[in-house]
């Protein structure tokens, strides 16, 4: 049996004050614990008192050990970091460690945007392949692509989805502790919401609201790669070329966002106003991901942007990391 940990240090209290509010937010913040831990029994015995933080204080604990990786490090920064913005935010003064050992990752793939002119043939093939009595398919997916495309979901949140997450009356969908284990609220078109509920009426009529939405024929989740195998069917279907570079089936999402993005230009749309709308949409932590979709649809329509890159430029990045699916 594991002997529960003691907290030690001056920092004690606020420590696990600051755990119980990042919990109450939706984290799970394992990991962090963990690390608060070690950090509380270096502040003991390191002796230091009072509630404070200082640079010389955290750099000895997050750069003292040559044998750390880089990763080590910037998990660190991050953990001190949230935990120092607390203490200034709760009325105390401390330093606030900065993130600079984060491994920077970009994507090689250029992402596949699909044209109006793809996105008719997709789902033409979606709703004409030939029918099957071995899968659901022709039932499910005519309706999973298009809430793929019209809300921009990640497959792995689509694939969770219950029948209690949805709300016909106000046309929601509720994601349940998605990427970053944060829950949101996802609106739906008039039409979207129409299919969900043919499709509930149509397989999940005696069902309780416990099950999975688009669930597979033996009543389970379905498989991403199940639907993986289908989409590359139906791109084959429809005619579109697939290569190594996709398109893939999170391309769908990546289409979604581009298009809004698109949509709010021409309309004369303030970005720096719809940006925030968009990050929330989609389950972004922050802007970085939202804004390499402004990059992106800034280089596949720049007839469209330049009217508008003298006021909004500096919303603009030269280049951010890709929101990946997970």
């Amino acid at each position: 049996m594991t002997t529960p940990y003691e907290w030690k240090s001056d920092l004690k209290e606020v420590i696990q004050s600051y755990l119980s509010e990042m919990r109450m937010s939706g984290f799970k913040f394992n990991r962090q614990e963990r690390e608060l831990k070690h950090f509380d029994d270096y502040y003991y015995y390191s002796g230091y008192a009072g509630i404070k933080l200082t640079r010389p204080m955290i750099d000895n604990y997050i750069y003292d050990s040559v044998f750390d990786s880089q990763s080590t490090y910037y998990f660190k920064e991050r953990v001190l970091n949230g935990f120092g913005t607390y203490l200034n935010n709760h009325g105390y003064k401390g330093y606030i460690v900065p993130i600079k050992s984060r491994i920077k990752k970009r994507s090689a793939h250029i992402p596949y945007i699909f044209t109006k002119e793809d996105l008719q043939k997709l789902f033409l093939a979606i709703d004409s392949y030939p029918k099957t009595n071995y899968t659901n398919r022709n039932t499910i997916d005519p309706v999973l692509f298009r809430l793929l495309y019209g809300s921009g979901l990640r497959i792995s949140e689509a694939l969770n989805l219950k029948c209690e997450d949805y709300d016909y009356q106000s046309s929601t969908l509720t994601i349940r502790k998605a990427k970053n284990n944060k829950d949101r609220l996802v609106p739906v078109s008039e039409s979207l919401n129409i299919r969900i509920s043919e499709l509930i009426e149509d397989i999940h009529k005696l069902d309780d609201g416990t099950t999975i939405l688009f669930m597979s024929t033996t009543g389970g989740k379905l498989d991403k790669s199940t639907v993986y195998c289908r989409y590359r069917d139906y791109l084959l279907y429809a005619g579109i070329p697939h290569t190594v570079n996709g398109p893939r089936l999170h391309d769908i999402r990546h289409t979604y966002a581009v298009r809004c993005l698109k949509h709010w230009v021409l309309s004369g749309d303030e970005l720096t106003n719809v940006l925030p709308y968009l990050a929330a949409y989609m389950g972004h932590t922050d802007f970085r991901a939202t804004q390499y979709y402004l990059r992106l649809t800034a280089d596949l329509y720049p007839d469209i942007l330049e009217k508008t890159e003298a006021a909004f430029g500096y919303v603009i990045p030269k280049g951010c990391d890709l929101d990946e699916e997970e």
